[in-house]
């Protein structure tokens, strides 16, 4: 069972930069496939990005498609999502969240799929 903590948030003006991590214990970080999801005061969450365990396969939303990456390194047990031209509507709480899997490809934009949960990470975009 893997636990998930996330950290890098923080107040930042529009078109400022964030990198937010993961960090993974309690079991081989690498047998898992992230995602990142975030919820906006008075809104459901909603898929951000995702990548597979290996980090050769990745997907995100068209909302942040071209802004923000997600990468990981299974070396020092971290996910990352490095978060450019950020907008005041990407204001909301950031998760990871991560599920084992043997697929090398595998990901999921769909967060019932994710067994595993951060605390969460707040970043607010100021305009």
């Amino acid at each position: 069972q893997v636990q998930l903590v996330e950290s890098g948030g923080g107040l930042v003006q529009a078109g400022d930069s964030l990198r937010l991590s993961c960090a993974a214990s309690g079991s081989t970080f690498s047998n898992y496939a992230m995602g990142w999801f975030r919820q906006a005061p008075g809104q459901e969450r909603e898929f951000v990005a995702a990548i597979s365990r290996t980090g050769g396969t990745t997907n995100s939303a068209d909302s942040v498609k071209g802004r923000f990456t997600v990468s990981r390194d299974n070396a020092k047990n971290t996910g990352f999502l490095l978060m450019n031209s950020l907008k005041p509507e990407d204001t909301a709480v950031y998760y990871c969240a991560a599920v084992r899997t043997y697929s090398t490809t595998y990901y999921s934009p769909q967060q019932e799929n994710y067994h595993y949960w951060g605390q969460g990470t707040q970043v607010t975009v100021s305009s």
